[in-house]
């Protein structure tokens, strides 16, 4: 059994798989049986940092509890803001 901790300070037990699926396969990010997990996609598709993130924040928008799809659309725009933001100073080299 592994712990984390809540907003209290208190410590509430979790099990393995629970701690487990919140790491690597969450339901939010589409989960380990689907083909199109967002981890899954970004790599398939080699996306460097930026649009990978951009992506994950797309593909989890209005999904995982406690975040809002407009929270999760604007940092999908900031991480392609910044995208833009680094090809724009590149050509002007």
């Amino acid at each position: 059994m592994s712990y984390s901790h809540d907003n209290g300070g208190a410590r509430a037990p979790q099990s393995v798989e629970e701690t487990t699926e919140k790491v690597e396969h969450p339901a939010h990010y589409g989960g380990a049986d689907n083909v199109y997990e967002a981890i899954k996609v970004i790599e398939a598709w080699k996306l460097d940092f930026t649009v990978g993130n951009a992506v994950k924040y797309i593909a989890r928008a209005g999904k995982k509890p406690g975040e809002s799809e407009l929270d999760d659309l604007e940092k999908a725009r900031w991480y392609l803001e910044r995208r833009l933001q680094q090809l724009k100073k590149e050509k002007t080299k």
